[in-house]
């Protein structure tokens, strides 16, 4: 199965699906699948964009509403997850997932799924301290805080993608979407592909010299998961470096949970080159943790049981003041204020080994691949070939046509009952990603004080429970077709003007112009796929409660 990931999206779907038709066209083959590493802007209207986190002059609709309204059908099954500059309205309807225009699914805050029994997961948003210990507490019409922190990752999305099952070289592929970078993901690049990248991003330095980069607990899942792929975006750049794990004994909740995969997992291979990168989102903590507990560890409130090798700082790169990323978006708000974070000290150096990589490239390892924004001459998109053993290929050069839309002639083609190819991948739910659902779910909160979590070992065995129910009460014991359960279905309207000056008035489309209710927060939708997607788990909407 042909994969193509892009990085930022910014709403030029146009664009993206435009550039993988030439790549296929050029090289003579098809691309099965798209996967969106956030900042993807799902705006349906001018109203969405009062609830989309960016300043005035970048408060324009973009493309998507095209393939919303049924005006364009996305001509790949695409999926994506949730960055720091979305429409968060639309997204909080499908918390859990579902579909934001046909054949585009979006993973949920955090989510995974199985596409041709390939497992792709997905965490949405940026990591800040101060927040990712509350509950999901904000409300529309949201504030102007509550429009940075509804999309702040929160401890309980992070507890319920580690409790998914590590990859191992006996188990099948299992890909990961971050919008931000781990945390020190840069310890393992090599000293020339750590030049290349400053020499793009010389403001890095500052944050590289201090070992600061990303997300703490994502560092924490990328060691505890070890996915064969990792994909994020949000920091404009290109870069990619290889981890390769060594193998170390089993865990015991693998036997106890019966999850897919070796009796073995593996443990990391420390980088005497390390540097780590930051941008206004981050907060630094050393980036270490081998179980769902140290996953959680911020500022050392809580001491991994087998710390992860210590990455070092790479030698000859003082620290140095330079100016701010100018591909990057700021806002007016604490995301940019490092006073607010939790403060934790820079982890000392340690000697170097003497390679980062085996004797033999034949273990475990982890591609992570960081990818650009939308822009020319720029690496905003990446094709990967991953083997599929249960299903048919269909990226052979038989089938090396573009998949087209259907027509707007057809009956098929209405938003809500758009058919694809039979050739299309198959989207199903993962049994794991049910049983985590249902297991937490009783521990979301709704408040800024998240309630009390499960010990990792109770945790454990609450998903083996739950999975056990999963198996016997869903068809497929779990691997479901989503589109059983949900169907795309429109809430809210498009948008309100199309005018020679563009869609939403003259210029932006937003940023205030014009009068009327567009240029206010629209009210709180039902969304039908989030009260099916209940109704197969058996669990309340708490979405929708109030709507």
């Amino acid at each position: 199965m042909k994969i193509a990931i892009e990085g930022c999206c910014h709403g030029a779907l146009d664009t993206i699906y435009s550039s993988i038709a030439d790549l296929e066209a050029k090289n003579n083959f098809r691309v099965d699948l798209l996967l969106i590493c956030g900042d993807f802007q799902a705006v349906r209207n001018e109203r969405d964009l009062q609830c989309m986190a960016v300043p005035e002059k970048y408060k324009q609709l973009g493309g998507f509403y095209k393939y919303y309204i049924g005006e364009k059908t996305a001509p790949i099954l695409t999926l994506i997850i949730g960055g720091n500059h979305e429409a968060s309205n639309y997204f909080w309807e499908l918390f859990h997932g579902g579909w934001v225009a046909p054949n585009i699914y979006f993973l949920g805050y955090a989510g995974s799924v199985l596409v041709n029994g390939i497992r792709i997961a997905g965490a949405s948003g940026i990591f800040k301290g101060y927040n990712f210990n509350k509950g999901y507490f904000e409300r529309q019409p949201y504030s102007k805080d509550d429009l940075r922190s509804i999309y702040h990752i929160r401890e309980s999305a992070i507890r319920q993608l580690s409790l998914l099952p590590p990859s191992s070289p006996s188990s099948s592929t299992t890909i990961l979407l971050s919008h931000d970078w781990p945390l020190n993901i840069t310890s393992y690049a090599s000293p020339s592909n750590l030049n290349q990248l400053l020499r793009k991003k010389p403001y890095f330095k500052q944050e590289v010299s201090e070992g600061r980069l990303g997300s703490p607990p994502l560092m924490g899942l990328f060691q505890v998961l070890r996915p064969r792929w990792w994909f994020s975006a949000h920091l404009h750049v290109g870069f990619d470096v290889r981890v390769w794990w060594e193998e170390a004994p089993a865990r015991d909740d693998q036997a106890e949970m019966g999850q897919e995969g070796s009796n073995k997992a593996e443990e990391k291979v420390a980088n005497p080159d390390e540097i780590v990168i930051d941008d206004d989102e981050i907060e630094s903590v050393p980036a270490q943790a081998s179980t769902l507990t140290s996953v959680l560890t911020l500022n050392s409130q809580i001491s991994p049981s087998t710390p992860a090798p210590m990455p070092v700082a790479a030698p000859n790169l003082p620290p140095l003041r330079t100016k701010s990323n100018p591909d990057e978006i700021i806002l007016d708000d604490l995301d940019g204020d490092a006073a607010f974070d939790v403060a934790v000290p820079t982890p000392p150096l340690l000697p170097a080994s003497e390679s980062v990589y085996p004797p033999s490239e034949s273990g475990w390892y982890t591609q992570f691949v960081a990818l650009d924004k939308c822009l020319p001459q720029r690496k905003f998109l990446e094709v990967i070939d991953v083997d599929t053993p249960d299903f048919p290929s269909t990226s052979s050069s038989t089938l090396a046509q573009p998949i087209s839309p259907p027509s707007s002639s057809s009956p098929s083609s209405s938003p809500e009952t758009a058919t694809f190819s039979a050739s299309q991948p198959i989207l199903t739910f993962d049994p794991y990603w049910l049983a985590i659902t249902r297991a937490f779910h009783s521990n979301i909160s709704f408040t800024h004080k998240q309630k009390p979590f499960p010990d990792e070992a109770t945790a454990r065995e609450m998903v083996s429970k739950e999975l056990a129910w999963v198996k016997e009460n869903i068809e497929g014991e779990g691997k479901l077709r989503v589109q059983d359960v949900q169907q795309f279905a429109r809430t809210a309207p498009g948008p309100e003007i199309i005018s020679d000056g563009g869609v939403g008035g003259k210029g932006s489309g937003g940023g205030g112009r014009g009068g009327g209710e567009r240029w206010v927060q629209p009210p709180a939708y039902s969304n039908p796929q989030t009260e099916a997607f209940c109704r197969m788990l058996m669990v309340s909407n708490f979405v929708n409660q109030g709507v």
